[in-house]
């Protein structure tokens, strides 16, 4: 908070129009402009599959919160949907890498690609959000650290996290995060679902 927030150059109305559209869903759901991991898991949840996404909606929101102070302002959530959708391959592996690295200490390790596979998993699973995949959660994190792993040390360094994602569609498929994860999206409120405004 505080800084200018540099968006992503689009041209056109639309973007405007878009960037307009999270603002006004952002501050009708955080009047305050701030959103709080409780408030982000509830919003999150209700949009995927209910407390089997917590697990997972607590990860997207630590990644969210760039400065660490436990808050998500606009400029963080609207500086990430807009790179989840705008942004080069490296940007958006760079931002899963944050995603995956539960404990920033700027390594993935088996048992933390492990957990979030495991959260992806049963939230996919339990809201059928993709197809489902054939491989259990620890065949997937198995497979990719066999191939991203590259000088067998037991952790994923960021570089050959990207470099791996971009070599193999398969891996980059599995690692990136979708946006539509990441917005918030409002459960449909009585009098819209009747017609009525207001």
């Amino acid at each position: 908070m505080g800084q200018a927030a540099i968006l992503p150059c689009r041209k056109g109305e639309s973007y405007v129009t878009e960037l307009y559209e999270w603002f006004r869903k952002f501050t009708v759901e955080c009047p305050s402009g701030l959103i709080t991991l409780h408030e982000f898991q509830r919003h999150f949840c209700n949009g995927t599959v209910g407390s089997e996404s917590a697990e997972y909606a607590e990860q997207i929101f630590r990644t969210l919160d760039s400065n660490g102070d436990g808050l998500v302002d606009f400029r963080e959530y609207v500086m990430a949907i807009s790179m989840l959708i705008e942004g080069s391959a490296v940007e958006k592996l760079q931002w899963s890498f944050k995603l995956y690295d539960k404990d920033g200490d700027g390594a993935i390790t088996r048992e933390e690609m492990l957990d979030i596979m495991k959260a992806v998993n049963k939230m996919s699973v339990t809201a059928a959000l993709s197809e489902p995949n054939p491989l259990t959660a620890e065949e997937c994190t198995n497979r990719i650290f066999v191939r991203l792993d590259k000088d067998n040390n037991a952790v994923i360094s960021l570089d050959e996290f990207i470099e791996g994602a971009l070599d193999d569609d398969w891996i980059r498929n599995m690692l990136e995060c979708d946006p539509s994860t990441v917005k918030l999206e409002r459960p449909l409120r009585r009098d819209t679902a009747l017609g009525t405004h207001g």
